[in-house]
């Protein structure tokens, strides 16, 4: 039998397929349709990762835990001693927008995520026995979208949405993942756009969280204002702020009953991360380009609570953290006019980032003898909600930091509809982790004979390899498209060795070995 919360799924699911049909059909009861659209698509795609980057054999410790030094673990082995990692996924959308007078819309996505064989009539067919999970559906997107407001070139639209500002650099809506499916990304929020013909301002804001009632100020929102210039023929110039603030409470765990706050430790503020940049994209004659910067700044105490613990008695994390990071993403391009199209292109990106994980001797004394010793935070660019993704292998989520990269490629039609892309990478560490002094291999796990002296130790290496990637895009038809690709990692010292380079320059990336993984994948998507 299905179980009690299993059912509980489903019926909320079967609810929200009610509630948007009742509700498609009730809307010419009361209101005055002009035009309803149906739409959708649903998209596969298989993917597999051998060992070396695969599951089971990754998560080395790979420095015992030492005054100063949280216990480092990592998501990578780069070995042959995991499995390779396999699966399908499929994402479905559906969707009913309504055009009423008065340039007054609505738009309603429902959306569903799956792994095939992973929760969808999942029957044991060993013993009959009847344990199929429930497909989640979701109410993806919702809102209410009005034009020309007050008889200006004004759109406002709120409700559960998509947001892409510019390129979608750092806010995007996860619809170019490279080693994923597009699971998508929507938000709960509002967006007001003024736009002519030389020029759009939109601004917008986000519920990221809500801890109402447990906190009165304790949300996280975002906030941004996005400038474009239109007024050059083909090419946009843009500038714009974002701001993320988190107000969640943040406490380490107290030892003297909240005199910690007196002497400077525990003593976390609202977290305020402000992201300003420029952008100029567009095309002149065969050249296409997109260039862009962005510096952020503010206090960063959400993430000086998670260096807590680093040392040998005190539990503080470090609660004057700051935001100070720059980055940049370019590439241009230049098309040729002859068969096949080819296309040549050179890009690299900047996401700078800091390792304050090393200690001096006396920094080392201090994580030994003081309850109240934090040590110093390590804060990287973030990367906010970014499409973009620059390895199939170190930003699957959109989070690498803490890095430079350099790319080249090279794409052509061979055949009408068919497109071929070769592109190679290189990607180094800006800011090395500082490794306890010598170190050797025991039962597959480095480990340090100076251990607890943290203090003897040196940087690790910055080069962290080379990604070589093809894929060839297929369009059998407007709607129907086929996608397969290969990609190869030649993993560098710096990588085996291992980095903080993943979660915005807060996870480790090092292995055991130097094995170099590989990865394929085949995909589809049908829109309508």
């Amino acid at each position: 039998m299905v179980k009690t919360e299993e059912k509980s799924k489903m019926r909320k699911s079967i609810v929200i397929l009610l509630v948007a049909v009742t509700v498609g059909l009730a809307v010419p009861a009361f209101a005055d349709l002009q035009n309803v659209q149906v739409g959708g698509s649903i998209a596969i795609r298989g993917n597999y990762w051998t060992q070396e980057a695969g599951s089971g054999g990754y998560g080395p410790l790979r420095w015992v835990s030492q005054p100063g030094r949280s216990a480092v673990n990592s998501l990578f082995g780069w070995d042959n001693n995991g499995n390779g990692n396999s699966y399908v996924e499929e994402r479905t959308r559906l969707n009913v927008k309504a055009d009423f007078t008065d340039n007054v819309s609505a738009f309603i996505e429902l959306d569903s995520y799956d792994v095939w064989g992973n929760n969808f009539r999942s029957q044991n067919w060993t013993t009959g026995q009847d344990t199929r999970g429930v497909a989640d559906v979701t109410l993806y997107q919702a809102y209410i979208e009005a034009k020309e407001m007050f008889g200006y070139p004004l759109q406002l639209r709120i409700g559960r949405q998509e947001l892409s500002l510019g390129s979608g650099w750092l806010i995007g809506d996860n619809s170019r993942s490279l080693g994923y499916s597009a699971t998508g990304l929507s938000f709960d929020g509002v967006r007001a756009t003024y736009a002519t013909d030389q020029f759009s301002v939109d601004a917008v804001w986000a519920k990221l969280a809500e801890k109402s009632p447990n906190e009165e100020d304790g949300d996280v929102d975002l906030y941004g204002v996005y400038g474009t210039y239109k007024g050059i023929e083909n090419i946009s110039l843009d500038a714009y702020w974002l701001m993320v603030r988190d107000a969640r409470s943040v406490n380490d765990t107290p030892v003297l009953g909240g005199i910690e706050h007196w002497l400077g430790a525990d003593d976390y503020d609202v977290t305020n991360l402000h992201t300003v940049g420029l952008r100029a994209a567009g095309t002149y004659n065969q050249i296409d380009f997109n260039v862009e910067g962005a510096y952020q700044f503010g206090n960063a105490d959400a993430v000086g609570n998670t260096f807590a613990a680093a040392g040998l008695v005190s539990p503080y994390g470090d609660d004057n953290a700051k935001f100070n990071n720059w980055a940049a993403n370019v590439e241009v391009g230049y098309t040729f006019d002859m068969t096949y199209s080819p296309r040549v292109f050179v890009g690299g990106a900047y996401l700078s980032g800091e390792d304050n994980r090393d200690l001096n001797f006396w920094q080392w004394v201090g994580a030994v003898a003081c309850p109240f010793w934090h040590a110093n935070s390590s804060v990287s660019f973030n990367r906010l909600f970014s499409n973009e993704q620059y390895s199939y292998f170190l930003d699957a989520n959109g989070d690498l930091s803490n890095v430079w990269l350099a790319r080249a490629g090279v794409s052509a039609m061979p055949m009408e509809n068919l497109k071929v892309t070769l592109t190679g990478t290189y990607l180094q560490s800006l800011s090395d982790y500082s490794s306890t002094w010598p170190t050797y291999t025991l039962f597959g796990c480095r480990m340090a004979p100076l251990y607890p002296f943290s203090f003897f130790d040196q940087n690790n290496s910055d080069d962290l390899g080379w990604e070589l990637a093809v894929k060839a895009l297929y369009k059998y038809s407007a709607d129907l498209s086929f996608e397969a690709g290969y990609a190869h990692f030649f993993v560098g010292k710096g990588l085996a060795e291992g980095n903080f380079n993943g979660s915005n320059g807060l996870s480790f990336n090092g292995g055991t070995d130097n094995n170099d993984p590989d990865y394929f994948y085949f995909a589809t998507k049908l829109s309508f």
